[in-house]
């Protein structure tokens, strides 16, 4: 790893800081480059109360087991709202980098490969082989950022 992750790593570990999730802090970063094409962090959509807001998780609330039923919770993931965040300001993130927190879920995972999004480095591992899978048959490098 180049000193460049290390600085883009940073970066996501600040905005994950912004989540509005109770159970975990998430924060994603788009790079192409070396210049940050669109962030995000795990919470909910505009106009929806936040866990945070609504002073209960979901998933805690009715035992959901991390890596599971990622469709039962009010946020949505860090790595969706940098792709959403992106899209919606017409931002070509083709070819990009995204750095992210934890390893993205399988949802996370086709939406990363159907953008184009050719490297993820994340932090913290995620109890999900199948998006790994999906990644190594999609050609997408992954790596682990090792401090």
């Amino acid at each position: 790893m180049e000193k460049w992750d290390q600085r883009f790593m940073e970066l996501t570990e600040e905005v994950g800081t912004w989540a509005s999730c109770l159970r975990r802090k998430v924060g994603a970063v788009i790079v192409k480059g070396r210049r940050v094409m669109a962030t995000g962090y795990n919470g909910a959509p505009t106009g929806i109360k936040s866990c945070i807001e609504r002073g209960k998780c979901l998933r805690i609330e009715k035992n959901i087991p991390s890596g599971t039923h990622a469709e039962l919770c009010y946020a949505a993931h860090a790595e969706q709202n940098a792709i959403i965040q992106a899209a919606k300001y017409g931002v070509n993130i083709d070819g990009s980098t995204l750095y992210c927190t934890h390893q993205p879920c399988v949802i996370c995972a086709k939406m990363i490969i159907n953008a184009g999004i050719e490297r993820v480095v994340y932090k913290e591992g995620y109890p999900d082989e199948f998006s790994m899978e999906l990644f190594r048959e999609a050609g997408t490098k992954v790596e682990k950022y090792e401090e």
